[in-house]
């Protein structure tokens, strides 16, 4: 497969509401989508179907390895940071601690993060995990701007490495973007 995500005639329902049908969508090496809509127009559920969490009620879908940044933070509360992100094994683990500005933080509890460390905590996961296509659902909440500034660098990097990312946000997102609007 030379995309790294390709969706075909995709349609889901959830609680019995039809969020979206006939959708297709692909990135390849280098893409950037941002899928955009109201609240409840299925955008977080297309972030959840492409990792494979939710299965589509129409349609197939493919993808190559991917790491997932949600609300969920997947990191063990009780370890030091440095220690819950190595669980992870992350090829690159030293590189996001560092491009997230984690590196002075790496003793502290995750459970004493503030909102925006465990935020970029959840994103240096992602960076760290070598996976060709990131999965961003609503990536700017809780960052500040410095944390704003490190995300659309590392985005940049990944796409530039041949990385492609998909995200969901409310927000304007930094540098080249693809735009899918979900009507729900």
């Amino acid at each position: 497969m030379s995309s790294l995500l390709k969706g075909e005639a995709l349609a889901l329902v959830r609680g019995g509401r039809l969020l979206f049908e006939g959708l297709d969508v692909k990135l390849d090496p280098g893409d950037a989508l941002h899928v955009a809509g109201a609240n409840g127009s299925g955008k977080s559920s297309l972030i959840r179907l492409a990792a494979g969490l939710l299965k589509p009620t129409f349609g197939r879908i493919e993808r190559a390895d991917a790491a997932l940044a949600d609300e969920s933070l997947a990191l063990d509360r009780e370890l030091p940071l440095g220690q819950a992100l190595a669980f992870w094994r992350g090829p690159r683990l030293a590189e996001a601690m560092a491009a997230f500005a984690l590196d002075g933080l790496a003793h502290v509890p995750v459970r004493l993060l503030s909102t925006g460390q465990a935020k970029r905590a959840v994103l240096a996961r992602v960076m760290a995990s070598g996976a060709p296509l990131w999965l961003l659902d609503e990536p700017l909440n809780g960052l500040d701007r410095n944390g704003i500034e490190e995300l659309d660098a590392a985005i940049a990097a990944h796409r530039g490495s041949g990385g492609a990312v998909l995200a969901a946000s409310h927000l304007p997102l930094g540098g080249e973007w693809r735009r899918l609007e979900l009507n729900g």
